[in-house]
């Protein structure tokens, strides 16, 4: 049998996370790593390179003796050079960088780039909770919100940017978006949007545990473990930004479902798969004052593959392009 190695990074605002993957897309060695958090593109490649070697001396084997490393990114990925453009949330990546000849100079290796959403979404509808259906959309709820697109059983792309949900406008001049635009899903249900409000109210002297959680935890960020934590314990200003979003999130997936009328909705991302099977059930509900197609509304699903479909995604994409 063979055991060819690929390695997949799940690029995303807070983590990067990489696994090794046999032939049967079984683990063989991973690690995580925080993104870092200024410096540049060069930065964020730099410890992308640190993250695979160090999960590929998990998995016994050497970067270069790899079939090949997938990376899924944020941003407009042109799959074809592996250049990345407009990742926003990323450290000073406004412009485009050749993400994918950076880690080829690096191993001297195969490497395919995708947007990180796409490629979680192609591996839930191939591996996870999208098997039964044939058409879906994936949404993925973290530092932003991104969403995958499969028609017809096949990935659907557009010419580069296609499901960009997080950019659907769910109030016509609402609060700004960190893409520079007003009222954007993600102005309200992105992790780092809401993060950006929660230190404006807590400045403006409104009691929250938030931050003490934060640092508590020796981290620098709001993560979904601070946010989970916090819920938990019924922080008032995190129980409202919560239910901010979720209320846009319901509007603004029933309304990309009246125009895809997919079958399913998959729910994802580092909220997602911490809030879990509670909140899916919570942004359905919201969905569906919404949805048209009241007769055949879409099934709403947890993510099936957990934290590893982004990893699982970018690995598929070497495993296409036959490494």
């Amino acid at each position: 049998m063979s055991t060819r190695q690929v390695a997949g990074v799940d690029l995303g605002g807070t983590k990067i996370e990489v696994a090794v993957f046999d032939d049967e897309h079984e683990v063989l060695g991973q690690s995580r790593h925080p993104t870092p958090v200024d410096g540049g593109p060069s930065d964020v490649a730099a410890a992308i390179m640190i993250a695979v070697a160090q999960a590929c001396e998990e998995a016994k084997t050497k970067p270069d003796d790899l079939a090949g490393i997938g990376v899924g990114s944020p941003g407009v990925v042109d799959t074809l050079s592996g250049t990345v453009s407009g990742a926003r949330n990323l450290p000073s990546w406004e412009g485009s960088f050749g993400l994918g000849q950076a880690l080829r100079d690096k191993f001297g290796v195969a490497v395919a780039v995708g947007n990180d959403v796409a490629v979680a979404t192609d591996a839930e509808f191939e591996l996870g909770a999208g098997r039964p259906y044939q058409s879906i959309l994936g949404v993925f709820w973290g530092t932003g919100v991104g969403g995958g697109v499969v028609l017809e059983s096949r990935p659907w792309h557009g010419r580069g940017a296609a499901g960009e949900i997080g950019h659907m406008v769910v109030r016509v001049n609402g609060r700004q978006c960190p893409c520079g635009r007003k009222g954007c899903l993600e102005a309200y249900a992105g992790r780092g949007a809401m993060e950006a409000r929660a230190r404006k109210r807590h400045a403006d002297g409104e009691h929250t545990d938030l931050f003490k959680i934060m640092e508590k935890r020796g981290r620098t960020r709001l993560t979904s473990a601070v946010w989970a934590k916090a819920l938990e314990q019924e922080d008032k200003l995190a129980g409202e930004l919560i239910d901010e979003a979720v209320e846009a999130l319901g509007a603004g997936i029933a309304s990309a479902c009246n125009l895809l009328d997919v079958e399913a909705v998959i729910i994802g991302g580092g909220l997602g798969v911490r809030f879990g099977e509670p909140m899916a059930r919570r942004i359905e509900k919201e969905m569906a004052p919404h949805v048209f197609n009241t007769e055949h509304p879409p099934d709403v699903h947890l993510a099936g593959l957990g934290d590893l479909g982004g990893a699982l995604g970018a690995a598929l994409l070497v495993r296409r392009a036959g490494g």
